[in-house]
């Protein structure tokens, strides 16, 4: 299994110094609502591509007033490697992130960790716009093929570039020839994935046993066509740029996709599941990516869940403890009262955190 066996944090938020040793238990994280435990977690997600859990930039993350800029270094530990983490960003400048005392670039970091997680800004995720949906979509997917976070970014590129020539009513085809068969080329790598990854979640559900409901996961774009393959996108952006040019933008497109979920036994769509039972179903799905990423890609992921177990009644809490316990993950969990984790007993590590005049003090209980 993969796990931090320690971490520092400098600076970052409202930790001026905090030092943890750990093992591979997971971590409860209990403290006053504003106290810093989220602060913590956050500094975990970095270990993954991307902008974190609050998707801030590395300015935000500067500890006030000192503004002096921060670091987080930690080991992360695995079966047959330990390495030496570090991320900084000094005030002014993006983050930079080293390992082994080496410097390296983000995507670098899927080499060594995956990072998988749920906060309560995501309880709205079924009935908000797709945006956060295919945001959702494509961590999961990222957590399979690190490539697609660079098909991303050049698929994202291209269309820059397109959505310019439309706003600029463009109307010579030679212009965008070359654009559009970038945009096929990333495109249809980001459908395969996104599906491949469904067929992951979808397929680790089968058999397991699980307190969550079960997820029956779509992949859907809002028109009526989907252009999945190269050729079919091709096709698609040629036959689409009378239309292109008279709205200024791409209209079709994996950046148009949707996900569409359903309580499976119950035959509905989350979008018509209470609030509990749409929890329920982010739980599961989350559950059913670290099952298989172990499955797929021997991997196993640190999960981050913040403020998840206060939503829970006992019998659901005590399942889920049960089956990250099963499933041998480090997993970071925080809520106000460490009472939220008795039912983990021995098999977690106890944290809390407290706060004065804005400065958040750690106490790890052995």
């Amino acid at each position: 299994m993969t796990f931090i066996k320690s971490i520092k944090l400098s600076h970052f938020r409202s930790h001026k110094h905090a030092n943890l040793n750990l093992d591979h238990r997971p971590i409860a994280i209990s403290g006053a609502n504003g106290s810093g435990k989220t602060n913590i977690i956050e500094a975990v997600s970095l270990f993954s591509p991307g902008r974190g859990l609050r998707r801030a930039n590395a300015q935000s993350m500067m500890r006030a007033p000192e503004c002096l800029g921060w670091k987080i270094s930690g080991h992360v530990k695995s079966e047959n490697r330990s390495v030496e983490i570090r991320f900084s960003s000094k005030p002014g400048l993006k983050r930079e992130v080293n390992i082994d005392g080496k410097s390296a670039t983000q995507i670098e970091l899927l080499q060594y960790t995956r990072v998988l997680w749920l906060i309560p800004s995501m309880d709205r995720l079924w009935i908000e716009g797709s945006e956060g949906r295919r945001r959702f979509l494509d961590r999961i997917a990222l957590s399979f093929f690190p490539t697609h976070a660079e098909n991303t970014l050049r698929y994202e590129k291209s269309m820059r570039e397109r959505n310019k020539l439309l706003r600029d009513q463009v109307g010579d085809p030679h212009w965008y020839k070359a654009i559009e068969n970038q945009m096929a080329i990333s495109g249809a790598a980001i459908n395969k994935a996104r599906k491949t990854a469904i067929n992951y979640i979808l397929k680790s559900q089968k058999g397991a046993t699980t307190e969550f409901p079960l997820a029956t996961l779509k992949l859907q774009q809002r028109e009526e066509s989907f252009p999945e393959t190269e050729d079919e996108l091709r096709e698609s952006f040629q036959s689409s740029r009378a239309n292109d040019l008279a709205t200024g933008r791409t209209t079709l497109g994996p950046h148009k996709s949707d996900i569409h979920a359903s309580y499976t036994t119950k035959g509905i769509a989350a979008t018509q599941c209470s609030t509990g039972e749409q929890k329920a179903l982010l739980i599961s799905i989350i559950l059913a990516n670290a099952r298989a990423l172990s499955v797929y890609q021997s991997q196993s992921p640190l999960l981050l869940l913040d403020e998840v177990s206060a939503h829970l009644d006992k019998d659901r809490r005590a399942a889920l403890y049960e089956e990250i316990s099963a499933l041998g993950l480090q997993a970071w969990m925080t809520g106000t009262d460490e009472e939220l984790f008795l039912e983990f007993s021995d098999r977690a590590q106890y944290i809390t955190v407290s706060e004065n005049k804005g400065t958040s003090k750690i106490i790890k209980k052995t």
